[in-house]
């Protein structure tokens, strides 16, 4: 091997390893001592915790910490990220049995307390820390899309267009699915859409142009009524979404106004059950017109 070949390997070594590891060897050096991490090693069959002992950095995320024991001590760690700025929601795991994106967790937020990661518990476990979510997509699909007569560009009124950012924002970490009693401790994923769904089908009843009326898969489908907003989904999102202030509770009070006040059933029993947004009559299989 000539001395150019084995200059372009070192190179290539050195840079998968910084691919792999965001804690650089200058940054190793210059470490305060030591700090642990207990992590969870396994699959859908089960596993147990590993301890890894690494550098302490200043600054140091858990991610970094996760991406610098896969690149040194464990290469077969597995671990879901990908933007690294709490933007894409990939690294969405559990330390100390609460969901957190692993990228915008420091490691001295937890001085002094043993650092526990683990998969998000209320999906099937794949490896170490990636879980299966590949439900949360499947109950996506189940969702009516939204759906209007007209074409784009809208013209909205400004209230409008504000009330539709805030659920916007979800960047689908899934931390709030992971949370909520009803899928990670009653697992009625089934029958429940959970929070992360509420927040988008909020958007879409609540969007001016969309003609479609959701409110009967939300009752019936979805499981709308197993929520007992107890608003730990709000506590975990990392984009500070209120899904149980701005979207839980407003569908539960339209659920409610459509399918349990006296006065709109009786006018059902005479006139037929009418869509909510159009006013068109809806036959008992969900079809306009009575069909």
């Amino acid at each position: 091997m000539s001395n150019e070949d084995g200059r372009q390997d070192a190179e290539q070594k050195d840079m998968a390893s910084k691919a792999h590891a965001n804690v650089h060897q200058d940054e190793t050096d210059a470490a305060q001592g030591t700090t642990k991490l207990k992590i969870f090693r396994g699959d859908g069959e089960g596993g147990k915790e590993v301890e890894y002992e690494l550098p302490a950095v200043e600054g140091m995320v858990v991610l970094d910490a996760v991406l610098y024991i896969q690149a040194h001590q464990a290469g077969d760690l597995a671990v879901r990220w990908n933007c690294k700025a709490a933007h894409c929601g990939s690294c969405s795991a559990e330390i100390n049995g609460k969901p957190k994106l692993l990228c915008k967790s420091r490691v001295e937020e937890y001085e002094g307390q043993e650092i526990h990661v683990h998969p998000l518990r209320a999906f099937p476990v794949i490896k170490d820390l990636v879980s299966d979510v590949s439900w949360n997509y499947e109950t996506s699909r189940s969702i009516t899309p939204f759906t209007t007569d007209e074409q784009a560009p809208f013209i909205m009124y400004e209230e409008d267009v504000e009330r539709l950012y805030e659920p916007k924002k979800c960047i689908e970490c899934f931390m709030c699915q992971d949370v909520c009693h009803v899928l990670r401790t009653h697992h009625k994923h089934p029958e429940f859409a959970g929070p992360r769904f509420f927040t988008r089908m909020q958007w879409l009843e609540m969007h001016p142009k969309d003609t479609e009326s959701r409110l009967r898969g939300l009752k019936e489908e979805h499981g709308l009524g197993y929520c007992n907003i107890t608003k730990c989904c709000s506590e975990v999102c990392p984009v500070d979404i209120h899904i149980t202030d701005n979207s839980i509770i407003p569908l539960k009070e339209r659920v409610a106004d459509e399918y349990y006040d006296p006065a709109k059933w009786l006018m059902r029993k005479i006139r037929g059950r009418r869509s909510p947004k159009t006013g068109e009559i809806i036959g008992r299989n969900g079809n306009r017109n009575g069909g």
